[in-house]
């Protein structure tokens, strides 16, 4: 078997993996932030909720940076077209994502209680704005993105602002949404006691049910929604690029790859048994556990979007043959060998920091305990 496809495969997977442990793990942060004025009824209980995620929010920021390192430098035409035609959206990401450090390090700085408020909802914002980017960008890939190439490769991107607020997408971005409070609800609870912890329960099972509903409506969506197939191009594992290629709008096409290969249904089901599940062992108090299972949510929710579109990445809705696919929009076989050696090295010590610093920082964070901490948030 060739060396590039086999990379290309691997980094495919790898692309997945990391958009799976943003959405885990910033989703997580973030749905704690949309969660805050709702969980903490006072100053001081907002200070436990912001403190339960406050040794870890900006080390799960990381996901962010290895999620575009591993677009720029393993599929530099996805990165190169996507944050070309998506700059507004982008800008909207990075306004947000500023706001978000400033609300953790600046909120608690002075005592006056408007200053506070400002710094909450800056934080409600900033979790958000970013998770209904996520997801809307989810939905909006599946439904094609509109751009085309000219000869020289260069990138049009042929849509507007208000276009990627279609239904389809915005639909997504509630999904984002409620499984980033599923998750940032779970944390709350498993870190937290009392009438903080009873909310965040309350906030989190709601979270999940909406997820469960409307990722089933998605679902049912996409069954009628159009796909892509490619019908003429180099053989998989060819450097090549979207000019070479003839594509197709297929009706229904977004299933054609589930009815191919049935085995893929287990896919969509890990989304439905892990909120299910989880669901039930937040209603039996077990908090750790539902985090686990929402995690496995994430991983079948963001798997059953790839597994539909597979191969393609970025398909045009202008001009289906310039669609971005696995085998047209990746980096050199020496850059994807060298981006794999790293990878092999730094993502087992990121998930060994990672939880290494939720083994040490475990507990349970009260309202005492912040108000006698001066390095409390």
């Amino acid at each position: 078997m060739e060396t590039y496809f086999v990379l290309q495969v691997i980094w495919w997977l790898l692309l997945g993996v990391l958009l799976m442990g943003l959405g885990v793990m910033v989703g997580m942060d973030m749905g704690v932030g949309t969660l805050l004025r709702y969980v903490g009824r006072t100053d001081a209980e907002r200070r436990v909720a912001l403190n339960i995620i406050g040794p870890h929010w900006d080390g799960n920021q990381v996901w962010f940076i290895l999620g575009g390192g591993a677009i720029f430098a393993a599929w530099p035409l996805v990165y190169a077209t996507a944050f070309s035609g998506f700059y507004i959206v982008m800008l909207v990401l990075l306004w947000s994502m500023i706001i978000r450090p400033l609300g953790f390090e600046y909120r608690s700085k002075l005592t006056s209680p408007t200053w506070r408020n400002v710094w909450d909802w800056s934080l409600l914002v900033s979790g958000l704005v970013p998770m209904v980017i996520y997801g809307a960008a989810v939905g909006n890939v599946l439904q094609g993105v509109p751009f085309h190439f000219d000869w020289r490769m260069t990138s049009y991107y042929t849509g507007s602002f208000l276009e990627l607020l279609n239904p389809f997408a915005v639909l997504c971005g509630v999904v984002s949404v409620s499984l980033s409070i599923y998750m940032g609800g779970a944390i709350l609870m498993n870190g937290s006691v009392g009438d903080i912890a009873k909310r965040a329960r309350k906030a989190s099972l709601l979270g999940g049910t909406v997820a469960l509903v409307l990722f089933t409506l998605c679902g049912v969506w996409v069954a009628n929604m159009d796909g892509f197939r490619i019908v003429a191009s180099p053989e998989p594992g060819i450097a090549q690029i979207p000019l070479h290629q003839t594509v197709e709008v297929v009706a229904g096409g977004l299933l054609t790859n589930f009815r191919q290969y049935p085995a893929l249904w287990v896919v969509p089901a890990l989304a439905y048994i892990g909120l299910i599940a989880g669901m039930l062992a937040l209603r039996a108090q077990r908090p750790a556990t539902g985090w686990w299972l929402g995690a496995m949510a994430w991983v079948g929710v963001l798997g059953t979007a790839g597994a539909a579109m597979f191969p393609f990445i970025m398909p045009s809705s202008t001009n289906p043959s310039h669609s971005l696919t696995v085998w047209n929009s990746g980096a050199s076989s020496l850059t994807m060998s060298w981006m794999l050696g790293f990878t092999v090295i730094f993502m087992p010590l990121i998930i060994a920091y990672t939880s290494w610093a939720f083994w040490v920082m475990r507990g349970k964070v009260t309202t005492k305990s912040v108000e006698n901490s001066e390095h409390a948030l």
